[in-house]
C-alpha cells in the first residue's frame, strides 16, 4: 500500500513504467470508483443504443417530475417547497434498497459479471466538493443529471453550464495528483 501512495505522487508517465514492476494496473485503478465495476467485455458500437434509450427515458422522467425546473430547484434551496426533497429522498431510498438487494442476492450484471462494492475513506475534500456542487446547483438551477434534459426541453442557456462542468472536470483531472485526497 505504501508503494501505491508513492506511485500516485509521481508524474503520469512515470507511474506507467513503475506500474509493471510494483503493482498491477487494477490495483491503481481500484482507487478510482469509476473503474471498480468496469466491464471487461467488448461489444460492438451499436450496442450502446441501449444507453441512449435509457438516457432518453431518464430525461423524460426528469421533465415529467419537474426536476429540471429552475423554479422547483430555487423553491428547494429557499425551503419553500417539499417537492424536490421528496424526489431526491425517493431516489436515495431506491438506491439503498437496490444496493441491499444486489449484495443480499449476489446479483450480477446483465452480462453475468460480478458487482463489487468498495468502501471509500471519508476525507475533507468530500465536504469541500459537496459545498461547491451545492453552490453551483443553487446558482445555475441545474445539477449534472438534468443538464441535457434541460437543453432538450429548450433551455439552451444551460449549454454554458455544460461547458463549465466539462471544463471543471477536465481541470480537476489535470490537477488531481496535486490535490489533497
Amino acid at each position: 500500500m505504501n508503494d501505491l501512495k508513492q506511485v500516485q505522487s509521481l508524474p503520469e508517465h512515470t507511474t506507467q513504467i513503475i506500474n509493471t514492476d510494483l503493482i498491477t494496473d487494477y490495483e491503481v485503478r481500484a482507487e478510482d470508483t469509476a473503474c471498480i465495476n468496469e466491464s471487461e467485455l467488448q461489444h460492438p458500437r451499436w450496442y450502446n443504443i441501449k444507453y441512449l434509450l435509457a438516457g432518453i427515458l431518464f430525461g423524460i422522467v426528469l421533465v415529467k417530475s419537474q426536476v429540471i425546473s429552475w423554479f422547483r430547484i430555487q423553491e428547494m434551496f429557499r425551503l419553500q417547497s417539499f417537492h424536490m426533497y421528496v424526489v431526491i429522498g425517493t431516489a436515495v431510498v431506491t438506491g439503498m434498497i437496490s444496493v441491499w438487494l444486489i449484495k443480499k442476492l449476489k446479483l450480477k450484471t446483465i452480462h453475468g459479471e460480478e458487482i463489487h462494492f468498495q468502501r471509500k475513506k471519508f476525507n475533507k475534500g468530500q465536504i469541500i466538493g459537496g459545498l461547491l456542487f451545492g453552490f453551483g446547483w443553487a446558482m445555475t438551477g441545474a445539477c449534472p443529471g438534468p443538464l441535457f434534459a434541460q437543453v432538450g426541453a429548450g433551455f439552451t442557456v444551460i449549454s454554458v453550464v455544460i461547458v463549465s462542468a466539462v471544463a471543471g472536470t477536465w481541470t480537476y483531472g489535470k490537477l488531481r495528483d496535486k490535490l489533497p485526497h
